[in-house]
């Protein structure tokens, strides 16, 4: 495949029409529609519908330009650092974050990274869903306790712990011995399944068992946050998402739940190279987390 007739094709795609593509690269309608005719003989496809007034991608051209833009970005990039003789972050880069992360650490990380690279374009994109890199079009995806994924490789940045946590007011049950488990007014994801408990790791001895009797049911973590500070009920919310209202006592810390700790995880396509601006924003958001833990508070 033409590397360069690939780069055109991108170029006019990206762009939406020969005109728009021709007036942004300097370079003629006619070559670029050369190139294009090129690329499509050589793979036996036809890529785009030319129409009197429109240009439409067909199901393979299109296919094939989200398969390839972020990798011909990547190579423009490496390119550009060679010139340069140093590896600049520069050009657009597109991260997909959970929606408590997100909202919770990445306003903070993305404005440092923002002043400190002002030739990148940062977007970064709250979701929950599950996200692919190439088709969806992300250069960075961060993702919580990720299943193996040959096609994504990473690193993980950040222990976090699920922390039972109640209003102020709210009775806490003693510790002792009871094998049905308390029963507790609680605040539950939509999700979570009926007959759930939760275990309060004591540190030594027997978990304390809380049977959670949901007094209303949210669809995320941030509403479930908003009913227990509103005295809903107590509820079982990342330490990520808490932190600041135990400790300005808005909320009040009955326990670590009992279990391994909670994997946060920075990825990409394993397709790609590691560009400037990729590399950048990871440097800064471990800096954030140096321990890359949360630490419970104290009871």
């Amino acid at each position: 495949m033409d590397l360069q007739a690939l780069s055109d094709f991108d170029l006019v795609a990206a762009h939406g029409g020969f005109g728009r593509a021709a007036r942004v690269s300097g370079r003629s309608k006619a070559t670029l529609s050369r190139r294009v005719a090129e690329l499509e003989q050589s793979l036996g496809v036809r890529l785009i519908e030319r129409g009197s007034q429109s240009l439409r991608l067909t199901d393979e051209g299109r296919g094939l330009h989200q398969r390839t833009h972020g990798l011909l970005s990547e190579i423009a990039e490496a390119g550009e650092a060679v010139v340069l003789g140093a590896s600049t972050p520069r050009g657009r880069l597109r991260v997909s974050a959970p929606v408590v992360f997100a909202h919770v650490a990445l306003p903070r990380i993305g404005a440092r990274f923002a002043l400190a690279y002002p030739e990148v374009q940062l977007e970064i994109v709250a979701e929950d869903r599950k996200v692919d890199p190439v088709e969806d079009g992300y250069d960075l995806i961060i993702r919580i306790d990720p299943s193996p994924d040959e096609r994504l490789v990473g690193r993980r940045f950040l222990n976090d712990e699920r922390l039972i946590v109640a209003p102020p007011g709210m009775p806490r049950p003693t510790s002792g011995i009871n094998r049905d488990g308390f029963s507790v007014k609680a605040v539950l994801l939509s999700a979570t399944a009926p007959g759930a408990i939760w275990r309060v790791s004591s540190g030594a001895g027997a978990d304390i068992v809380l049977r959670p009797e949901p007094v209303i049911r949210l669809s995320s973590l941030l509403m479930v946050r908003d009913a227990v500070l509103a005295g809903a009920g107590a509820a079982l919310l990342p330490k990520l998402l808490v932190a600041d209202d135990i400790e300005a006592g808005r909320l009040a810390y009955w326990g670590t739940h009992a279990g391994p700790p909670v994997e946060i995880w920075a990825l990409q396509s394993s397709r790609r190279l590691i560009g400037a601006k990729v590399r950048a924003f990871l440097d800064l958001v471990e800096n954030a987390f140096p321990e890359k833990l949360f630490v419970a508070p104290s009871l």
